[in-house]
């Protein structure tokens, strides 16, 4: 097959790479903290594959070849663009006796990652890299990677992530092996810095299914009923909530109360929730009642962080236009029409439907 591929046969090369398409296409998410960005990063690097094969003499193994380039194209992208990040590291925490601000529209958000890309059904990846497969995109280790230098971020992950020796990774990096080695020390160091001390795999196999589906059962009551009390008391004592698209986020339990007792969780709006998963968590599709359409209607992806059995860090990625208007609108953000592009990444991606009943 590679011979048929190295001479031409675009069918052959097709199949070649098709068992690796869904972790390359995760890796450039790890590198690139964006899911539009992977798949442009993921198509460029598919097409200088097929563009070089017939260069391929086999030094290395496919695999590590097709790494080599998906990250050199990373690499090149991530020269080109503003670092992904969440509102948490955006700014400082908002005052939650204040309105929401306006969004920030530029593409400057870490996005999230539908569990189903990663092929797995169930259980987790073999133990050989020191990261499984869904600890390998869990929010906070993603957001934790994009503020690593580029070459340090594409070490940890060859390493970490996908277990290739340093060696291996000083030869795809072109680079020395002291290099690799001293690149990963920092990378762990700085990650290490920024990511909690147990991955959600570790705290969602300790609590076990049934008190994972109490806690989420728990919670969308909670929403649904706009009961604030019941919701703050799921969360922990330095928890945080941020929405992307908008910039404002708060920290700490009776800070979040009082923001949701003045907007989410007044009762203007009414709130229903589809369960779905993203970046390896427990996530939840919520919909707000649309009068004017009799039905609910998309409004945030709900991505959770637990520490135990409390929800430590909510991040809602929010699917209502941000078009630039009256920053007045946004204190009635559940009011704004859905944002057909960002209906698509974050709830058509997840499986999840336009509207409810």
């Amino acid at each position: 097959m590679l011979a048929a591929a190295r001479d031409g046969d675009e069918d052959a090369f097709r199949q070649l790479i098709e068992a690796r398409r869904g972790e390359l296409h995760a890796h450039c998410y790890r590198m690139l903290g964006s899911l539009h960005d992977a798949e442009d990063a993921l198509q460029e690097a598919l097409l200088r594959a097929w563009r070089s094969i017939g260069r391929f003499e086999g030094r290395s193994s496919l695999r590590s070849w097709l790494y080599k380039i998906a990250t050199n194209v990373c690499l090149d992208a991530i020269g080109r663009r503003p670092k992904r990040v969440l509102p948490i590291d955006y700014g400082p925490a908002s005052d939650p006796h204040v309105a929401p601000g306006e969004p920030v529209v530029e593409s400057v958000w870490l996005e999230p990652y539908p569990d189903e890309m990663l092929g797995l059904e169930d259980g987790f990846a073999a133990p050989a890299a020191s990261y499984q497969q869904r600890e390998g995109v869990e929010l906070a280790f993603i957001a934790a990677l994009q503020h690593l230098p580029a070459k340090q971020r594409a070490v940890l992950i060859m390493r970490e992530v996908l277990g290739f020796s340093a060696k291996e990774v000083a030869a795809m990096l072109d680079t020395s092996l002291a290099s690799v080695n001293s690149a990963l020390q920092r990378a762990r160091a700085a990650v290490e810095a920024r990511v909690p001390e147990q991955s959600q795999q570790t705290t969602l196999r300790a609590l076990g299914d049934e008190k994972v589906r109490d806690l989420v059962t728990r919670y969308v009551d909670a929403w649904e009923r706009c009961d604030v009390e019941a919701f703050a008391a799921m969360l922990s004592e330095d928890a945080t909530f941020a929405m992307p698209p908008l910039s404002s986020w708060y920290r700490g339990r009776g800070a979040i109360a009082s923001w949701a007792v003045g907007w989410p969780l007044s009762g203007a709006w009414r709130w229903r929730t589809v369960r779905t998963r993203a970046n390896g968590q427990l996530a939840l599709g919520f919909y707000a009642w649309s009068a004017e359409e009799a039905s609910f209607r998309p409004f945030a992806l709900n991505v959770l962080s637990l520490r135990g059995e409390e929800v430590s860090d909510v991040t809602a990625f929010i699917a209502r236009s941000a078009e630039p208007r009256d920053g007045e609108v946004f204190e009635r953000y559940p009011d704004e029409p859905v944002d057909e592009a960002r209906f698509a990444a974050l709830f058509e991606r997840f499986g999840l439907p336009a509207q409810l009943a």
